[in-house]
């Protein structure tokens, strides 16, 4: 009953016409404010998680769900007993082992420094590289004729149609380990032919760095033992406890291998993408803050236009606390109306970017044309109560003068 009693004084001081028109005015342009501050922060944050998730899905196009590698060096080993209790572990869909060295290829007067990775028939099953193909096939060959599926990047720097190309190029790979030095530092290298055989594009880390190639010639050309390899890279499943999985692997590979997930692998993206959208959220916060003032004002001068409405409320016996009350609640009203409005607005916003594009981008270097947004509910509740609180927080000062009033009634 008392808090019906509240809520109606509070909504009837917001709606009732003031003696000063200002004061509507005011009151108006706070809710405004905070509507617009409130749609804007849930924009950005949308376009940063549409942003967030294509670049994820990007990466998760290249990264595996699970990477085993070692603690320390290149190359690990891993004997069959050891993959055959991988594949019976619960969750493991699927995985490969991979060999990864640098390497330089030459297209006829032109080198270009790159990583090769050799991956095993397994990897196109589960690998999102054969889907990021934009041209030729996901050919890897095999140990005597090696395919080469590179970035878009690298085939640019050889100046060829990987597609196209007919003739082999030469790899220089490093082996294994050289125990003695040598007069000739070719010697230190394994010279091979790879014929190119289709382009992926995925991102610019990838494209311009990477080249993918048959497993059985980078262990024959790198002098690499049947049980060394630089990582096996596992497929799991969406459902499974990826800490639990983990502790299994682990038991499997000895503590002298690391079993990583895909946050662990990619821990400097993950961190950035959190941190930037945690400084985003403090200034916009911080805008919202400013805005508040508004509700400052707003609420001062109601306590100037209503004060003869307090005293004779405080008269009939309704003490400092009450008072208090009824203007925190109608500053309360005032940040409400803008944060369901600006959720709503920023809603139609995001929906019309999504269903008409009406916002592109730039450029023809981009896999979209246009802004991707992604409405998150959490983000929805956040900046809702943020904006709440702020409201709530700059109301009390206001609340409180209106509260310590003393009564004079003539």
């Amino acid at each position: 009953m008392k808090g019906n009693l509240l809520f109606k004084f509070s909504w009837r001081y917001f709606k009732a016409k003031k003696s000063t028109q200002a004061v509507n005015i005011i009151s108006w342009v706070s809710a405004t404010a905070m509507l617009v501050g409130t749609a804007s922060l849930i924009v950005i944050l949308s376009a940063f998680n549409g942003f967030e998730s294509l670049v994820k899905t990007l990466y998760a196009s290249f990264y595996a769900d699970v990477k085993i590698s070692a603690v320390q060096g290149k190359i690990m080993h891993i004997s069959n007993d050891q993959l055959q209790q991988i594949r019976k572990v619960d969750g493991v869909v699927a995985f490969s082992t991979s060999i990864e060295e640098k390497a330089v290829i030459q297209n006829e007067a032109v080198q270009q420094v790159v990583v090769m990775k050799g991956v095993d028939d397994a990897y196109a099953d589960w690998s999102g590289i054969p889907a990021r193909v934009s041209r030729g096939k996901f050919a890897i060959g095999n140990s005597a004729s090696p395919g080469l599926v590179m970035g878009i990047g690298v085939e640019q720097a050889l100046g060829l149609m990987a597609d196209r190309s007919i003739t082999p190029v030469t790899i220089y790979l490093p082996k294994k380990s050289t125990q003695e030095l040598t007069a000739q530092p070719l010697d230190a290298l394994s010279v091979a032919n790879g014929y190119p055989s289709g382009v992926f594009s995925i991102q610019s880390d990838f494209d311009n760095k990477y080249v993918i190639t048959n497993l059985a010639f980078m262990r024959s050309f790198m002098k690499y033992d049947q049980d060394e390899v630089s990582s096996l890279e596992l497929k799991v499943s969406p459902r499974v406890d990826i800490a639990s999985l983990k502790s299994s692997l682990q038991a499997i590979v000895g503590s002298g291998n690391k079993v990583e997930d895909r946050f662990e692998q990619n821990r400097t993206l993950y961190t950035t993408i959190r941190l930037e959208k945690l400084a985003i959220y403090a200034i916009f916060t911080l805008m919202l803050i400013i805005a508040a003032f508004n509700i400052v004002g707003s609420l001062s001068m109601l306590v100037l236009e209503k004060q003869r409405d307090i005293q004779i409320l405080k008269a009939m016996g309704a003490d400092d606390l009450l008072i208090q009350k009824i203007f925190l609640l109608e500053g309360l009203i005032l940040s409400a109306i803008g944060a369901l409005g600006g959720v709503l607005l920023a809603v139609l916003v995001c929906y019309l970017q999504i269903t008409f594009k009406l916002v592109p981008l730039q450029g023809a270097s981009f896999l979209i044309d246009y802004y991707p947004v992604e409405i998150r509910i959490p983000d929805l509740i956040v900046v809702a109560l943020t904006v709440i609180l702020i409201g709530v927080i700059a109301s009390w000062m206001p609340a409180r003068r209106a509260a310590t009033q003393k009564i004079s009634l003539r």
